[in-house]
This record gives structure tokens, C-alpha cells and sequence, in this order.
């Protein structure tokens, strides 16, 4: 189903064929905010800007009307392990994707002029995350629970660090950490995959390999806690977690199944039925499951009502710690897996997320599981391993509370 190539450069492939008119590509790399420290925080965030800001050929307009111009789109993201630049464009401009990827991640100039030009884009972008307490808080909840590791600062950094910037120091960061052992390229689309070896051949193998000189630092050490912060807000944002599995851990499937009965997308979630359909108390509720390379995130969030605040806590206890006492009948952990693998079907539907997906997957693991893969693994998990993981993560002494009011 999937065909991998690497470049003599270390550079890896991976690649699904599709019949669709429509190609997603993309480049990985395995650097985000955790690999920053001190004057560097925020950088990888402000690369992830600043890399479509010219070329040793190109000026920002070109760079842009290079997909635009034909219509297809071109983005990036960055995380806390990891930034991707992508674009979705017809088939046959393909090509043209791939070589802009290389001419952006090889010979990007960041003229200062731009990066000046920049610096207040991000700044306002930062000045606007924080009129939102709905994702503020996240961020604040992992600084307060990694506290003085790399993994607890905001990954669009702050505005005293975006400040200081210059093309110098850009460079530096980049030369250290965007090298050809950590990049993937991914596409998912409906290309002949020899022509797509011989484009990357083309475009990417012709630099020599480069290692990271960046060692990221030991696992993040979660530090427990309960705050509530006076943001004067209209509602209350609950934000209620504790750190999870790894990304390599055994029990990362099972606990991916048991976030999905918690708090998943659908309507019968255990926390949609428990606190919205039951009380009324919010709008919506979630639960999200975050595995990293050497930790792992578990967080439920809402927006209450003020006055509701002390019974949604203990309602939401009341759901982690049934799933420690009262373990799943079979009938009801049948029901979980096969709604689990429906939404991971439709999800892989969408070849967009496919392509982020697979080149994610690539580059964490060095290899990509497929769906009868995904499926063999969740149909393999038990009503005793899903008591086993609430009981051992969901416990008084690692919990922990974050609210605006």
C-alpha cells in the first residue's frame, strides 16, 4: 500500500497512490519548540514564517505565487517536536511543489528586512492567542505541568524573544537542527512513484547529509498542580489532565481507545453524555491525547457556567475513576473499537490528512502501519488493559487542575 525510498542524504520518502487529480506533498522535519532554549524560544515557530520570506532566487512574492499562481495552496505548521511545509496542488505541478520545498529548506536568505517585516505579524499573532482563553489555557496548563523544561514554553515564543531575531541567529538555529537525517517527504496522490524518486533525486539528493548538532534535552518531569487564574472571563475554562504515555509506549494503543470513549468526536462519548447531555453544564467537552517522543499528554477541557464549576470537577472524576473500578463488557468494548477504526477510516479519507499522517508516522517511527494494521492493533486490546491504564494514570497524585474564571 505505501512505497518508501531513501536518498543516499539520509532524505526519506514515503508515498500512497490515489486516483484523485488533486496531490498532497510535504516535508517533515523533526524539530519544533522543544528544541529551543532561552533567547532561542520561539524560533522554530518564527522559521516556520520566515522560510517563505526569499531564497537565494526568489522574493517572497515568487515564493507564493509559485503554488498560488497555479492554484493549489501552500502552508506550514510547527509543533512542539516537529514543523511541516506542505501544499496541495493538481498532479502535473507536482514537480513544481518539490522543487520549491527544496529551494525553501536549502537556500532560504532570511533577509532581515522581511524577518523585521515579520516580527510584527508574530507578535500580533500573539498578541491574538491570548484573547483566546479557549487555547491559551493548553498552553498555559503544559507550563505550569513541564515547568523549566524546553516542552512547558509557548511554541510561537515571546515577544521579547521574536524581538531580537535576526537573520544571524535564524540561520543558526536553522543550520543546527533542519538537517537531512530528520526531513521525510510525504505525498499522497495519483503520481507514478519512480518519477516521484527521481523528483526528489532531482531536487533533494543533490545536497550532501547533514546531522543535527542539537541533542534535545532528558523527558519533561511533570510537576502535579491546581490553579485557578482570575482572566475575567465570561464562562469558566476547565482544563483537567495528567501526562500520559510516549509515543513508543505498549499501552499507547489501548489508551488512545479509552481517550476516544472519554472524550472523542462523537456524541456518545462518555464526558458528552455524563456532563453535556445529562446537566447541560457546557457546550462542548473534549479529551485529547498527545504522545510525544519521551512523554505523553491526557487533558479534558470545557466551558462551564460559573456556578458549576465544583460539580463538573467531580463529575469528571467520577467518569476517569469508573474506568479504575467497573471494567468494559465485552459488548461495550466491541462497540468502542469499531467506532474507534470507522473514525480513523474517514479520517484517512480526507488525503490531506493522510499525507500528514503517514509522513508524521515515517518520521517517528520508520515505518507507516496500515488501517488493517491500526485495526489488528485496537481489535487487540483488552477490558483488563483499559483498567490497567486508567489505574495507573488516572490517580490523585498526578491529576491536575488549571481554571479561568
Amino acid at each position: 500500500m505505501y512505497q518508501f525510498h531513501t536518498l543516499s542524504n539520509g532524505i526519506r520518502i514515503v508515498f500512497h497512490r490515489n486516483d484523485s487529480i488533486v496531490t498532497h506533498s510535504g516535508v517533515y522535519i523533526n524539530t519544533g519548540s522543544r528544541d529551543e532554549q532561552g533567547a532561542d524560544e520561539g524560533m522554530a515557530h518564527f522559521i516556520e514564517h520566515s522560510i517563505f520570506k526569499g531564497t537565494e532566487k526568489r522574493k517572497s512574492f515568487h515564493i507564493l505565487n509559485r503554488i498560488d499562481g497555479v492554484g493549489g495552496e501552500l502552508n506550514a505548521f510547527t509543533t512542539k517536536e516537529e514543523t511541516c511545509i506542505y501544499a496541495s496542488s493538481l498532479a502535473v505541478h507536482l514537480e513544481r511543489c518539490l522543487e520549491l520545498f527544496a529551494d525553501i529548506l536549502f537556500h532560504s536568505s532570511f533577509p532581515q528586512k522581511e524577518i523585521e517585516k515579520e516580527k510584527e505579524v508574530v507578535i500580533e499573532e500573539i498578541n491574538s492567542y491570548k484573547d483566546y482563553p479557549a487555547e491559551l489555557i493548553f498552553d498555559d496548563f503544559e507550563e505550569y505541568l513541564y515547568q523549566g523544561h524546553p516542552m512547558a514554553h509557548n511554541i510561537l515564543g515571546t515577544k521579547k524573544n521574536v524581538k531580537r531575531f535576526t537573520t544571524e541567529s535564524i540561520k543558526r538555529f536553522f543550520h543546527n537542527n533542519y538537517t537531512t537525517d530528520r526531513m521525510v517527504i510525504s505525498v499522497v496522490g495519483n503520481v507514478d512513484f519512480k518519477r516521484l524518486v527521481r523528483y526528489c533525486e532531482k531536487y533533494f539528493g543533490i545536497y550532501p547529509a547533514t546531522t543535527s548538532a542539537s541533542q534535545r534535552l532528558e523527558k519533561p518531569q511533570a510537576k502535579p498542580f491546581n490553579i485557578t487564574l482570575n482572566k475575567h472571563t465570561h464562562q469558566v475554562h476547565a482544563l483537567i489532565g495528567c501526562p500520559a504515555y510516549d509515543a513508543f509506549n505498549d499501552h499507547k494503543v489501548a489508551f488512545s481507545l479509552l481517550n476516544n470513549i472519554i472524550g472523542g468526536p462523537a456524541m456518545n462519548s462518555r464526558l458528552n453524555v455524563a456532563v453535556r447531555e445529562k446537566y447541560g453544564f457546557c457546550y462542548t467537552i473534549e479529551s485529547q491525547y498527545t504522545p510525544f517522543s519521551d512523554a505523553g499528554l491526557f487533558y479534558i477541557y470545557a466551558g462551564i457556567d460559573a456556578d458549576a464549576k465544583e460539580r463538573y470537577t467531580d463529575i469528571i472524576l467520577k467518569v476517569l475513576n469508573g474506568f479504575k473500578t467497573t471494567p468494559m463488557s465485552t459488548q461495550q468494548l466491541h462497540a468502542a473499537k469499531q467506532q474507534y477504526i470507522g473514525q480513523m477510516a474517514i479520517n484517512n479519507e480526507l488525503a490531506l490528512n493522510e499525507m500528514q499522517s503517514i509522513g508524521k508516522a515515517y518520521m517517528v517511527y520508520d515505518r507507516v502501519d496500515t488501517l488493517e494494521e491500526m485495526s489488528h492493533d485496537i481489535e487487540s486490546v483488552t477490558s483488563q488493559e483499559i483498567q490497567d491504564v486508567a489505574n495507573e494514570l488516572f490517580t490523585e497524585d498526578k491529576i491536575s487542575f488549571l481554571y479561568y474564571m
